[in-house]
């Protein structure tokens, strides 16, 4: 692979505008298939097996109103009652609405009116448009208190979002623009990021024709395709200008920059994919289809790293460097901050590896008391319309109104059973209300809407959904063919956080296992890849920890904008663990590519250990600072959901960089000593060899040869 790499970017350097013609052929191409032939992506939260979604197969076979989507407009009036008319007569006539229904709450002052569309495949954002300019106009027109939400601000509102993303790319400019103290090598990460970005999310609408692609992928693959081009960009360049530090000409410069930290890019990028696709073990089909989407995101990152950006650097020439280092040749010299800290923390590596670990354990313990589940519109700020509807219903009608559970009854072989089974869940403690059962015979379902009593992110609500399963329904069907079951979003979210927690042990394992192998064949070492693997799980844990500390338990909550405390999105642990797996493994890849390298060189351990810091330690929390600020760009959105990947992702990779990657490893390393590259023969004949570049041997053991005109082999 290194002779491979080192021939690619000597022949991107000297034919630049051969690698930059393909991409921008790429690019149109790309473009113009996805506008001609692309798929529109999935909205849905579906998952197959799940008791939920079998009740949505029912009502879709009935073609029942309540198997779509449905909206609701809320109406605060001393007479809602003669209010409310209107208002319903008005919505009932916008397009696509199914049908309305009305009700009033015991005071009279507030009413409700449910607005029934068809599934969401038959819906756009448009009808989410004109039930807003609908209420706008009846404000106006009658100068009512009206409030909206429902499922359908769910599937079509976007959140507001570009400052977060923007904030984000300017730090990484300011950041870059610090370490590189030149224009140009700041522009060429950013660049060919925001080019890769162009193309992989363009290339989601033709994803499509292999799987389905949730509505919501884009905007994760965009926030971490951003994150690891760039970081890909910094570890190359960075590399580069080292070389023509030590005299090199650029092609050479190029070559042995792609040669050297360009299979660490293949390997990190490789390792982010295969964590991601880990997803695919968890049997739901949205996850699977968004960590495709990132997976693709981040192979054109990594393609665009070793074929676009050698291209792009050997047009810079000389440029990469400012006006002052242009005319500055000679050796490289690692940072002697970076050289100071790798010697004090292997000076003290005991210390430094008890106290870290401790550290981030208990930054993992909240961990354990982890609520899975889903945030409501009850969690919005109060400046969203949504959350003052929320609040409007609960007081009106009670809390349960918020989260109606949607039963759906198979009568096709047994018809009594609808009237004792709509009595006997009408019975239930966790139930206030069910109303009257709508009977579809030719198709052989009813359906019963009831009502909670309690709000839908309770988990008293969890624990109905699960009585009415495992007590009701089968006390009242016991010995008939007929069979009920539980949907509606509410059951639907805490299906899915069952599912999760199901699945999440074989998920974790199969990225745990798949992860270990490739550092393996990297590295060939068992050891360093065991340690990799124990320090990323301890990221990911820290990570999960400062979750539940900020959402589930209010801990300065307050400073990002939550009003409330919520439970964790029940697919999120999925996505954060297979995310910050594998962006923890390129800092880690990074790192020890330059620690193996020195150690290779001259064979001391300890040296290696430090010299690899040295080395890499500036631009490891550059490229982390690039991470964070473009993770933390995502808090600023008004969207708990989207709050808690930011401070999920953002929190785990300043973790990562500073006391995982600055601390632990080093000190780990140290105290492993040459044990680090041990690896039994047997295993070694099995890992195929990828680096056919020989071992170098100490320069000063050598003929004198200077480093940049040592071949490469």
């Amino acid at each position: 692979m290194t002779k491979f790499l080192y021939r690619l970017g000597r022949s991107a350097a000297t034919r630049p505008w051969t690698a930059i013609g393909a991409w921008v052929v790429l690019a149109l191409v790309v473009i113009a298939s996805s506008a001609a032939f692309g798929r529109e992506l999935e909205e849905s939260f579906e998952a197959p097996g799940l008791d939920s979604y079998q009740a949505a197969e029912l009502l879709s076979e009935a073609q029942a109103d309540e198997g779509g989507i449905s909206a609701h407009v809320v109406l605060e009036a001393p007479d809602a009652t003669t209010q409310v008319a209107p208002v319903e007569a008005a919505l009932a006539e916008l397009p696509g609405v199914l049908g309305t229904t009305s009700s009033v709450s015991p005071d009279g002052d507030i009413a409700l009116v449910r607005v029934q569309y068809p599934a969401i495949e038959h819906l756009e954002a448009s009808d989410l448009d004109n039930l807003k300019d609908a209420v706008a106009d009846l404000r106006e027109e009658s100068s009512l208190t009206l409030e909206t939400g429902g499922d359908l601000f769910f599937a079509f509102e976007e959140a507001p979002t570009g400052l977060g993303e923007v904030a984000g790319i300017i730090v990484a400019m300011i950041v870059l623009l610090i370490a590189f103290g030149s224009f140009v090598a700041m522009g060429l990460p950013i660049g060919m990021a925001l080019f890769g970005l162009v193309i992989g999310i363009t290339s989601m609408k033709l994803v499509t024709y292999l799987i389905d692609i949730p509505a919501w992928a884009p905007e994760l693959a965009a926030m971490v395709g951003l994150g690891v081009g760039i970081d890909y960009a910094l570890f190359l360049v960075t590399r580069h200008r080292e070389n023509l530090a030590a005299g090199m000409p650029v092609p050479e410069a190029v070559g042995r920059a792609l040669a050297t930290a360009g299979q660490a890019v293949i390997f990190a990028g490789g390792t982010v994919v295969v964590a991601i696709l880990g997803l695919l073990v968890a049997g739901i089909p949205f996850v699977t289809g968004g960590g495709v989407a990132i997976s693709a995101m981040v192979l054109v990152m990594v393609l665009a790293s070793v074929t676009l950006l050698p291209a792009l650097l050997g047009l810079a020439g000389h440029r990469i460097n400012g006006r002052r280092r242009r005319v500055e040749i000679g050796a490289h010299r690692p940072s002697t901050g970076w050289y100071r800290w790798g010697a004090h923390v292997t000076r003290n590596a005991t210390a430094y590896l008890v106290g870290g670990s401790v550290f981030m354990i208990a930054l993992a313990a909240p961990v354990l008391a982890l609520n899975l589940g889903f945030p409501d519109d009850g969690t919005k700020p109060e400046s969203r319309t949504e959350r003052r509807a929320y609040d409007l219903i609960a007081d009106g009608f009670g809390p349960g109104a918020n989260g109606p559970l949607v039963i759906a009854v198979d009568i096709s072989q047994d018809k009594s059973v609808v009237a004792p089974l709509a009595e006997a869940v009408a019975t239930d403690p966790g139930i206030t209300a069910v109303g009257e059962p709508i009977i579809d015979l030719s198709a052989g379902v009813a359906t019963l809407v009831a009502q909670p009593t309690t709000s839908p992110q309770d988990v008293a609500t969890q624990e109905t959904v699960t009585r009415l399963r495992s007590e009701v329904f089968p006390t009242v069907l016991d010995g008939s063919s007929a069979t009920a079951h539980v949907g509606g979003q509410t059951a639907t979210f805490a299906d899915l956080g069952d599912r999760v927690q199901e699945r999440m042990p074989r998920f974790v394992a199969a990225v745990l296992l798949l992860s270990f192998l490739l550092l393996a064949v990297l590295f060939r070492s068992v050891l360093v890849p065991l340690k990799a693997v124990m320090m990323n799980l301890l990221s990911v844990g820290a990570a999960y920890g400062v979750l539940v500390m900020v959402f589930q338990w209010g801990w300065a909550a307050s400073l990002i904008g939550v009003e409330s405390t919520v439970p964790i999105v029940s697919f999120i642990p999925l996505f954060m663990f297979a995310i910050l797996f594998g962006l923890s493994m390129d800092y880690e890849v990074f790192l020890l590519s330059r620690v193996r390298e020195q150690y290779r060189r001259h064979g001391d351990n300890t040296r290696a250990v430090i010299e690899g810091i040295a080395g890499t330690g500036r631009t490891i929390t550059a490229a982390a600072l690039i991470m964070v600020a473009v993770f933390s760009g995502f808090v600023l959105g008004s969207d708990p959901v989207v709050k808690m990947m930011g401070v999920g992702l953002a929190t785990a990779i300043f973790l990562d960089a500073t006391v995982v990657r600055l601390i632990l490893v080093p000190a780990t390393m140290k105290l492993l000593g040459a044990a680090n590259w041990w690896l039994p023969a047997w295993l070694d004949r099995l890992l195929p060899e990828l680096d056919s570049a020989p071992v170098e041997k100490p320069v000063e053991e050598e003929t004198g040869t200077p480093v940049a005109s040592r071949p490469i082999a």
